[in-house]
């Protein structure tokens, strides 16, 4: 169909590729083989979607493929088409239903079963985030009467544990509900591939000692520079530091707030322009490992951008919590910068307040601005799309109509699901790694993701096209990813607990040095 300037081309396929793809895809011993039903049951809209986009993918026998053909020029974009999304939009992406039970079923039938587990998933985090902030509220609140009595911990990593263990039994009852279980993703990706090319066959395993090794030596480099950024906000601290001395622009007590405020601010800044480096770096890595299919890629991917991640996010918050004020030197022989500056010290009230600070700094804006980033940036791309385009006369053909309509909501990509799992794992780390430090992360985390939920409803359901369906059993690799944060944050919180603060100290001093070593004495308070 014309529309001024533009041409748009309606694709659907054959009804004899679903037949081929769903003969493909029965197991010869399985229930669907011994008991065929008379009439098969009709193939969802987004199956089709996921098929004509995988054909849509392969190469045409010149050997192009339609990215290639968007470079070119010969086409502009692609994309699916909202068909049947108000029930959506009045069920689940409005605010009204922000504290509603999500539609998890209508939303895999319409963006298919990856998006609902990423949502199924998001879902129970935010309702077990409930206890887990209550509880860190109670405990923050209580160090302030009890600070200089005792201080409290709480075992966060056991809520950890049991909030993984309880989402494996909801994953699998919802897929059982699905009745996935029988599903694998290669397999379905093979018969896709067969779908185009009947002659077909598996990419095999390319195993090279000399490309694993320059991977492995390439990550190592990146991660080095992300301790390199650590060090360079040690400099701008130390810096920073003797500049608000000699201005005096703040009184000497508050230096070192200024300090600890300012230096997560760049650390912000400086976690913004990584994530786009990573992203490539893991994406060029990726391609020179050569995986053999898509979710193997997308699996690789996964690990090395999250490691890249990981370091750039947390590696300022290790060093608050390891090493800050622990290298100084001695009175009579201080480290000191260049010969000139001496190495910052911890705040006056111990290094769990410098550490509380930049969590509670970077955690704020990461969750604030991002949010608004996630909602702002899409409505007003959609606005200045609207406002580009003539939208015509109100008399044309209604499906060119709804195929404008379709073209003028922003671009998606493979990396949109992706890039919202990601946030979340982070978010994750933040609430569970360091919780000791600051117990207030689950409270924000538990506000930020009952907005998350909307944002990200309401972005796919009004503001973006349509994504483009995947099918799935699991979060995939995630699981993996949530599972190591478990681990690192028994870590973490024990030498935050032993190293950072004061609690073993005070421990020591009560029990073999304080004049109640020996019992209570009515005479000492």
């Amino acid at each position: 169909m014309e529309d001024g300037e533009k041409v748009f081309f309606g694709v659907r396929a054959d009804s004899r590729i679903f037949d081929l793809y769903r003969t493909l895809l029965m197991e010869p011993e399985g229930p669907a083989a011994r008991v065929q039903p008379a009439r098969p049951a009709p193939i969802p809209a987004a199956t089709r979607i996921r098929i004509v986009n995988f054909v849509l993918n392969s190469k045409t026998a010149a050997g192009d493929t339609l990215e290639d053909l968007v470079k070119n020029g010969v086409f502009e974009t692609r994309f699916a088409l909202h068909k049947g999304e108000d029930d959506l939009k009045k069920k689940w992406a409005r605010w009204r239903n922000m504290v509603h039970k999500q539609p998890i079923d209508d939303i895999r039938d319409y963006f298919g079963e990856k998006v609902a587990l990423y949502f199924a998933w998001l879902g129970w985090y935010t309702y077990m985030l409930v206890p887990a902030a209550v509880a860190g509220l109670v405990i923050f609140l209580s160090g302030f009467s009890l600070f200089n009595a005792s201080q409290i911990r709480w075992g966060w990593e056991a809520w950890a544990t049991v909030f993984l263990e309880i989402w494996k039994r909801q994953r699998a009852r919802v897929v059982l509900h699905w009745d996935l279980y029988g599903w694998d993703e290669d397999q379905e990706e093979m018969a896709l591939e067969l779908i185009n090319c009947p002659d077909y066959k598996l990419r095999p395993h390319q195993h090279s000692y000399l490309r694993s090794t320059a991977i492995l030596t390439l990550c190592l480099l990146m991660i080095c520079l992300m301790i390199g950024m650590a060090h360079v906000l040690v400099v701008y601290r130390v810096l920073a530091a003797a500049l608000f001395n000699s201005a005096l622009l703040f009184q000497e007590e508050q230096v070192t707030t200024a300090v600890v405020v300012t230096g997560a601010l760049v650390h912000y800044v400086a976690i913004l322009i990584m994530t786009k480096v990573n992203k490539r770096v893991a994406l060029k890595l990726c391609d020179f490992e050569k995986p053999r299919t898509f979710s193997e890629r997308e699996s690789k991917f996964t690990v090395k951008f999250f490691t890249l991640q990981f370091f750039a996010h947390f590696s300022s918050l290790v060093y608050i919590a390891f090493i800050l004020g622990r290298i100084n030197g001695h009175p009579g022989k201080s480290v000191r910068l260049a010969g000139l500056w001496r190495l910052e010290e911890c705040h006056l009230s111990g290094c769990m307040m410098d550490l509380f600070l930049q969590m509670a700094i970077i955690m704020g804006l990461k969750q604030t601005l991002s949010n608004c980033m996630e909602y702002l940036g899409p409505w007003l791309a959609h606005k200045c799309r609207l406002i580009r385009v003539k939208l015509g006369h109100a008399s044309e053909d209604p499906e060119l109509r709804d195929w404008r309509r379709n073209y003028l909501l922003n671009p998606v990509n493979t990396f949109s699901l992706f890039d919202e799992f990601m946030e979340m794992m982070i978010q994750y780390g933040f609430t569970t790694i360091f919780v000791a430090a600051f117990p207030l992360a689950p409270l924000l985390a538990l506000f930020s993701n009952l907005v998350e939920i909307r944002l990200d409803a309401i972005k796919m359901v009004r503001l973006q096209r349509r994504l483009v369906p995947r099918k799935a059993k699991d979060i995939g690799t995630w699981l993996q990813v949530l599972e190591t944060i478990g681990v690192l944050a028994v870590i973490a919180n024990g030498m935050v607990i032993a190293f950072t603060s004061e609690f073993i100290p005070r421990v020591v001093y009560k029990y073999h040095y304080g004049p109640c070593r020996k019992g209570a004495d009515p005479a000492v308070e």
